[in-house]
């Protein structure tokens, strides 16, 4: 679509504007991308670059600043970011050594914050929730209290109502039922296994199996704390954002609710390496002036969580990716088993 000409100035008026954060004139791209052309000449082509949607015009200024499909095009075709080799970065690896799985995951979102200077995000390993014991209690007519014990000793309880009233009895023969047949089993493979069973299992056991693996599955979500966010107040002294009240407090009511947040996280983990999100080009970054780099996270060569920067579509995306990069295969490494 662009010819090599037209693409070097773009490239080289996406780098100005990330640098300097002011809209670029014609004379500082004649510099900035080394080609001999005359002023005329580079505003025939920034017009041509403006027609196609790839850089606009702000009403204040006579230059020119990259748009979201122009940072698109910029980042899909023209950057040139090298991966870090572990090797390379020792001094980040004493910061993500394997101690408890929360702990390494809190100190990942503080690492992407320090080194980006922006947010650093990153969603907790999706755990397992796995049965090793299951009893109910009789608490009143109809209430019934949930107990289920993981292999690591987790507890989780939760009270649910049955559309029949139980005897303490029929509960303990129903948890023993249970824990012999379903233990060591996870509650979506309790959940696909009731599907082909419940017909042959005892009416009232079917019931509380059912009852069990919903509030199983609502006890685990409730758990686990699902996505860790460090350096929100970076954004404060974020130039592209400081003076816009407005847009800083949509930020931040992002990272209060985490409920976007984590969609957001949840597209990324599906993806395989570093991805590039830029705010305004689709519906899944849900702001204009906002970016996410990202990475999927593995334990044990499974992926299990996502990890990331947030901040400005102004960004240094080369160095972002180094970022995310290197401390997703530290996050994988500190988590696995050697």
């Amino acid at each position: 679509m662009l010819d090599e000409r037209a693409k070097r100035l773009l490239k080289a008026l996406v780098e100005r504007y990330i640098a300097d954060g002011q809209p670029v004139g014609s004379r500082t791209l004649s510099r900035a991308s080394g080609l001999e052309l005359s002023p005329a000449t580079i505003r025939n082509v920034m017009a041509d670059l403006e027609d196609l949607g790839l850089i606009a015009s702000p009403h204040t200024s006579a230059g020119r600043v990259p748009t979201a499909r122009g940072y698109r095009l910029f980042v899909d075709t023209m950057l040139t970011a090298q991966p870090l080799h572990l090797g390379q970065a020792p001094q980040l690896e004493p910061q993500l050594q394997p101690e408890q799985p929360q702990r390494v995951i809190a100190n990942a979102a503080q690492l992407l914050s320090s080194l980006s200077s922006f947010v650093g995000v990153v969603t907790a390993p999706r755990k397992a929730s796995v049965f090793h014991h299951i009893e109910f209690m009789r608490l009143s007519e109809r209430r019934v209290l949930v107990i289920l014990v993981a292999p690591d000793g987790d507890v989780q309880n939760r009270v649910i109502f049955t559309a029949q009233d139980y005897t303490q009895g029929q509960l303990i023969e129903a948890s023993n039922y249970l824990t012999a047949n379903y233990a060591g089993l996870t509650i979506e493979e309790v959940r696909e296994r009731l599907k082909t069973e419940v017909d042959a299992l005892r009416g009232e056991i079917a019931a509380l199996m059912q009852a069990a693996v919903q509030a199983g599955s609502e006890a685990m979500a409730d758990s686990q704390e699902q996505v860790v966010i460090s350096g929100e107040r970076n954004l404060l002294t974020v130039q592209d954002f400081s003076g816009d009240m407005n847009s800083l407090r949509k930020l931040f009511d992002l990272f209060e609710h985490k409920t976007q947040l984590m969609r957001l996280l949840e597209v990324s983990s599906r993806a395989e390496g570093v991805r590039i999100y830029i705010g305004g080009e689709s519906m899944v970054v849900p702001f204009e002036e906002l970016s996410v780099v990202s990475a999927p996270y593995e334990v044990d060569g499974k992926v299990v969580g996502t990890l990331g920067v947030i901040g400005p579509t102004r960004m240094a995306y080369d160095r972002m990716i180094q970022i995310v990069d290197i401390t997703s295969r530290l996050v994988s490494n500190a988590l696995s088993t050697k």
